[in-house]
């Protein structure tokens, strides 16, 4: 529901003309109570027709990362990043060069932005903002190494990635493979040399990507790893959603951020439309790892533990 009031002096006095427009997503209640006014008549509103505000609600809803962010504006977007690094993978050259678009043209034609509003959406926000924890003070990935395998032993190592989603998981992929992997040499059946990995990039890289894809961004709450001698479990707020459920899960996917999971998709990190658990999975086998595991108990979470190598430790 948006109101817009506006003060006209008069010399008389001053006058305030309150404008209000419909929710978005009604019904909308006050004190628990929804009232609606058709044509002369105001009140509560009866059981049939909250039902039909309810159609209203489900005809316009648009998933959290297409809504507009009010309060933001064009300059809290950071319009470099988005040309030079995010366009160039959404648009082929040719487009490109014919396209004499303004910025904002341009970020709406990928859902980053709404026109008729002016405003920027939480996907473009998310993907490109210069401050996006301003707005989403949960939008950020920990990483946690601990000495043991418990969370009780002692935390060898911390990092935080925050900022554009663009940059932190360019920063997340270095990172895992920089610090996190590891390999050694071990002696092969035929007596040369093999090199045995701790875990399979593509594997961490894949189920990493899905936590940011499908996390719940309206929540307070990080993206955690937790790295232990063992396993890495990743958590990430929001548990299934839309058509996913415990007893169809992983055969049936369904995306609470399309326009995220479309922009990491054009940014080459994954294949959308792959079915990327199963890829994991085949990948940790690979490489001599046990599959992955799924907590799909925890309500308002997501969780994944992803084994050692087995014989990392051997």
């Amino acid at each position: 529901m948006l109101v817009v009031s506006t003060v006209f002096s008069l010399p008389e006095g001053d006058v305030v003309v309150v404008e209000v427009h419909p929710a978005d997503y009604p019904p909308v209640r006050y004190k628990g109570a929804c009232y609606i006014r058709i044509g002369p008549r105001k009140g509560i509103a009866s059981l049939q027709e909250e039902r039909v505000l309810m159609e209203k609600r489900a005809r316009h809803a648009r998933s959290f990362d297409q809504r507009v962010c009010r309060g933001s504006s064009t300059v809290d977007l950071s319009t470099d990043v988005f040309k030079l690094s995010y366009l160039p993978e959404a648009y082929d050259a040719a487009t490109l060069e014919a396209n004499n678009r303004t910025t904002e043209e341009q970020l709406a034609s990928l859902g980053f932005f709404s026109l008729e509003e002016n405003l920027p959406t939480n996907a473009g926000l998310l993907l490109f903002g210069h401050n996006s924890r301003f707005f989403y003070p949960g939008a950020d990935v920990q990483y946690v190494k601990f000495g043991g395998d418990e969370m009780t032993t002692p935390v060898l190592a911390e990092k935080e990635f925050s900022g554009a989603l663009v940059t932190v998981i360019d920063g997340l992929q270095e990172f895992i493979k920089g610090v996190v992997l590891e390999s050694r040499p071990v002696a092969g059946t035929d007596f040369r040399e093999r090199q045995l990995s701790n875990y399979p990039l593509w594997a961490l890289r894949e189920l990493l990507m899905n936590a940011i894809m499908h996390r719940d961004y309206e929540s307070n709450a990080p993206v955690y790893i937790y790295h232990f001698i063992d396993r890495i479990i990743i958590v990430n707020p929001g548990g299934l959603y839309g058509d996913a459920r415990p007893e169809n899960f992983p055969n049936t996917s369904d995306y609470r951020n399309p326009l995220i999971a479309q922009a990491i998709k054009n940014l080459g990190y994954v294949n959308r439309f792959n079915p990327g658990i199963a890829t994991a999975r085949r990948s940790l086998a690979d490489n001599g790892n046990p599959p992955p595991e799924f907590d799909l108990s925890l309500q308002t979470k997501f969780s994944v533990t992803i084994p050692v190598n087995k014989e990392w430790h051997a």
